[in-house]
């Protein structure tokens, strides 16, 4: 099947996914939260950048399966600037949503092997857009692939996705836009969990993301195979306030993000391509 086929199948299953979410859901949560670091890293900069980041997150379950959306609002210091010798930092808006059919529940046969649980198909889409003095990133990314839903105490689910990613940049340097670029089609290997750690009101929670490489970039340079883990220790302080288990949450978060975006980081994108950033971070769930 050529490219173009499996770009359109991998978008009418992102559209087909959204239509699933108009059923009624059996359960849902939905929280606001903020963390901040300031160890966080951009390419092509050697800055340590402070960021403060807002998001709202959604994750509900229905008949067929499970929808999760997230949005980012990630708002940076100086050292990340806005535009070309702005003092204020630079802005971003980074949305994921992925929504995976549970081939079990929609056949009605169990689907289960060693420490396997269930299996399902999993599709949806990145969207980005960021307001800085270099890039100004416009990412916008297909997904779909099956996934794993292992049998563990919470869920760990292990997707293998197929990605069709663009990008149209304006280098606020040179004031040059370039035209939506398409990278090569290419896999990743997703991690996605949230596992209560016993008696204890703590959970580890977070995701991993093995990028293969994307081929030539939109300059012709080379791509490099990405590695990007960003997990949390969160404790549930519920109880302090007289709410319901897992309202309020607090924790600590550790990102590490190797090329970034497929930039290189031992090529002239620098250390600003290696993050490894420490967070704390702070949820309230409704």
């Amino acid at each position: 099947m050529k490219r173009k086929t499996f770009k359109h199948a991998a978008a009418f299953a992102a559209v087909a996914a959204c239509g699933f979410t108009a059923q009624a859901a059996d359960w849902s949560d939905t929280s606001i939260g903020y963390r901040y670091g300031t160890k966080y890293a951009e390419p092509f900069n050697s800055s340590d950048v402070t960021k403060n980041i807002i998001n709202l997150s959604h994750v509900s379950g229905y008949k067929y399966g499970t929808n999760f959306f997230n949005a980012d609002l990630l708002l940076s210091d100086s050292k990340d600037p806005s535009s070309v010798g702005a003092k204020d930092g630079a802005h971003e808006v980074y949305v994921v949503y992925r929504h995976t059919l549970d081939l079990g529940k929609i056949s009605g046969k169990e689907y289960k092997f060693g420490p396997v649980r269930g299996l399902g198909l999993t599709a949806g889409f990145d969207f980005n857009t960021k307001t800085d003095a270099g890039y100004n990133s416009k990412k916008r990314m297909l997904v779909a692939g099956p996934t794993l839903m292992m049998d563990v105490p919470g869920f760990l689910n292990v997707s293998l996705l197929e990605l069709w990613e663009s990008n149209a940049p304006y280098n606020g340097y040179s004031r040059i836009s370039t035209p939506r670029y398409s990278y090569k089609t290419h896999p990743m290997i997703n991690l996605a969990w949230g596992i209560p750690l016993g008696f204890v009101p703590l959970s580890f929670e977070g995701f991993a993301n093995f990028i293969a490489s994307k081929g030539k970039d939109e300059f012709g340079g080379n791509t490099a195979a990405e590695t990007n883990i960003d997990m949390q220790l969160m404790y549930d302080m519920s109880s302090a306030f007289s709410a319901g288990k897992n309202t309020f949450k607090v924790g600590f978060e550790y990102q590490y993000w190797k090329n970034k975006f497929g930039n290189d980081s031992s090529g002239p994108a620098g250390k600003g391509a290696f993050a490894k950033t420490p967070m704390l971070r702070a949820e309230y769930h409704f």
